[in-house]
């Protein structure tokens, strides 16, 4: 059980987030989120990416999906995310888990105690960030 335990956070997390710092929401789309805070849970030390997909015409989930793999991601925590982008990271060996919402450093403190477990299946259905990026 232990080892188990330190397997959940011994790698790189995502968050989607409305801001790069670890004080800021978690942003509840994946695709056209603002950034994506990239952290080592242990240290608590992360990279904050702007996301350049946020206004995409097509195909972000896909694209912001590489991204995060390309960066050494482990596992994503998101609020939503759509069929093309968790089936481009599933591709890449990343686990997905949606449903999350809060402050990013809360977010992880529940990632690392294993309250937070990756998902099977996309959540929301295609094009779900693009009527939620209207909105704002």
């Amino acid at each position: 059980m232990c080892n188990e335990k330190k397997d959940i956070f011994s790698g790189k997390i995502c968050v989607t987030a409305e801001d790069g710092n670890l004080d800021a929401q978690v942003d509840p789309r994946f695709g056209r989120c603002r950034y994506f805070i990239i952290i080592t849970p242990e240290t608590m030390e992360f990279e904050a990416i702007k996301n350049p997909n946020m206004e995409a015409m097509g195909g972000a989930g896909i694209q912001s999906g590489q991204l995060v793999a390309d960066k050494g991601a482990e596992v994503v925590l998101t609020g939503n995310i759509g069929p093309n982008a968790f089936q481009t990271l599933q591709a890449a060996g990343v686990k997905v888990i949606t449903g999350v919402e809060g402050e990013i450093k809360q977010v992880v403190s529940r990632y690392k105690t294993g309250e937070l477990v990756p998902d099977s299946n996309p959540n929301v259905g295609e094009h779900f960030g693009v009527q939620k990026n209207k909105d704002k």
